[in-house]
């Protein structure tokens, strides 16, 4: 099983950045596709991106594309999310999760194991 703790959230202003972070713990990190998601007041969590095992391969929401990027640390165990040129509808709690599946799935009920969430405020 894997354990995750996210990190790094915070206020910024519109067109700043922020990096969060998301440690994990357990055997079998290296071997799970990872993914962030976000949750704003009232609505559903979404998908933000996907990272594959290896690295190699990563999906974007069309949402941030071009200003978010997904990567990861295996020897540290870490998957991070650099966002630039954050907007204020990019305010949410921000949410790390794995899944043994290969695939960069963008469903969030298929990613069984996640983190306490991290709130991120844009102001404008």
């Amino acid at each position: 099983q894997v354990r995750l703790v996210e990190s790094g959230g915070g206020l910024v202003q519109a067109g700043g950045s922020l990096r969060l972070s998301c440690a994990a713990s357990g055997r079998t990190f290296s071997s799970n596709t990872m993914g962030w998601f976000r949750q704003a007041p009232g609505k559903e969590r979404d998908f933000v991106a996907a990272i594959s095992w290896s690295g190699a391969s990563t999906r974007y929401a069309d949402s941030v594309q071009g200003r978010f990027t997904i990567s990861r640390d295996n020897a540290k165990n870490t998957v991070y999310l650099q966002m630039n040129s954050l907007k204020p509808e990019d305010t949410a709690v921000y949410y790390c999760a794995a899944t043994p599946r290969v695939a960069l799935i963008t469903a969030a009920k298929v990613y069984d194991v996640w983190g306490q969430g991290t709130q991120v405020t844009v102001s404008s």
